[in-house]
């Protein structure tokens, strides 16, 4: 898979988060809590500007699910291997409300995200 392009939406931001599949995977399943090595792109709601990309980095990253934000937490399980999902994260599901000590607290933030290994 390419880094994917993501297009700022014309529609304002949800108040709940959203879950699209992009691509279904064919492997393993996330499970709540479990070891997960990604490939994403994050970019903020409102412009489409790229806040972080692993692409970008070279390299893949793996993570607990258990630290991350709130829409990583509950939007990548039942996802599987192979699968390339976005995840549109208001503040209350990525870095909180404005003013909470994060660069991106109060943003609505857009991810599409690979996953390439469950562990």
């Amino acid at each position: 898979m390419n880094k994917p392009e993501i297009d700022p939406p014309m529609s304002p931001a949800p108040a709940e988060l959203v879950i699209e599949d992009i691509t279904v995977g064919d492997g393993a399943e996330a499970t709540p809590g479990a070891n997960v090595t990604v490939h994403y792109v994050g970019v903020d709601y409102e412009t489409g500007e790229q806040f972080d990309a692993s692409w970008d980095r070279g390299s893949s990253i793996e993570f607990p699910l258990n630290g991350l934000v709130r829409g990583w937490q509950e939007g990548i399980p039942g996802m599987k291997v192979g699968g390339r999902r976005t995840l549109i994260c208001p503040p209350n599901w990525a870095y909180g409300p404005a003013g909470s000590g994060h660069r991106l607290s109060g943003q609505t933030l857009i991810f599409v995200i690979d996953l390439l290994e469950v562990r």
